[in-house]
């Protein structure tokens, strides 16, 4: 067994016995690991309060050859995932973000970029930053790093341009907007007004992913919610468990 170094982010905890649990992380170096760490539940344990949901910790795990599960041997904290004030729609959006990232990402895939996109959204969420639009701005970072982001500026089944003017077909199964021509026959299509594309282009630039996100417009943010939900919800082949808990990120009276 090989001996890895790594800087994770824990993504789940799920108890395996009395004493020990298997702790799934998001790392920059491995992309989604899953390791067995044993004497995790004792009250006193090696790994320095590291294992606690969505914490960025170092760690050092050895890496089966076979099928079983990796072993964490050594978890360090870094820090801790702790939104300030008392409002709890930030906590969640950091679960749904961990939620998110477990369906999305592979086993030994690694995203280094996607690993530090994480890294800052949670430090945003933490400091006070607005909620729907770091977790929308997480959204489409993450779709546009793992190659599903939705076309948003061409028609995704002839290539043509779609003008961002009146209500734009969007298509959850053929994977963004849709011109008028392409549009009939066509299932699951949604309509959405130019100023909700308008936002998603904007948040899904790449040249964009650095700044700091304002507000998002009240009017829209209901509309964009629903889009998104229903187009991750088609993509995975499922609804996420936390979507439900999201409806604060629709609500101008957050």
């Amino acid at each position: 067994m090989a001996a890895e170094k790594a800087t994770a982010i824990v993504l789940r905890l799920v108890e395996f016995s009395e004493t020990s649990s298997v702790v799934t992380l998001f790392t920059e170096e491995f992309g989604r690991v899953a390791v067995l760490a044993k004497g995790a539940r004792r009250a006193k344990n090696a790994f320095d309060s590291a294992l606690d949901l969505l914490t960025v910790c170092r760690l050092v795990f050895l890496r089966k050859s076979s099928g079983g599960l990796d072993l964490l041997t050594e978890a360090k904290l870094v820090r801790r995932f702790r939104p300030s004030g008392r409002d709890l729609a930030p906590l969640y959006a950091g679960y749904y973000v961990a939620e998110l990232l477990l369906n999305l990402v592979d086993d030994y895939d690694p995203h280094p970029e996607l690993f530090r996109a994480t890294d800052g959204t949670l430090a945003r969420l933490c400091s006070g930053q607005d909620v729907p639009a770091t977790v929308l701005r997480f959204e489409l970072t993450a779709l546009r790093l793992l190659g599903h982001l939705p076309s948003l500026s061409l028609c995704v089944e002839c290539g043509e341009p779609v003008a961002a003017e009146g209500r734009i077909a969007f298509g959850q199964l053929a994977g963004g907007v849709l011109c008028r021509s392409c549009r009939p026959g066509k299932r699951h299509v949604v309509s959405i007004s130019a100023a909700v594309l308008n936002v998603l282009r904007a948040m899904a630039s790449e040249r964009e992913t650095g700044r700091q996100d304002a507000q998002l417009d009240s009017q829209v943010q209901g509309e964009l919610r629903g889009v998104m939900n229903h187009y991750i919800s088609h993509l995975l082949g499922k609804k996420l468990k936390l979507q439900p808990l999201l409806g604060f990120l629709a609500s101008p009276q957050r």
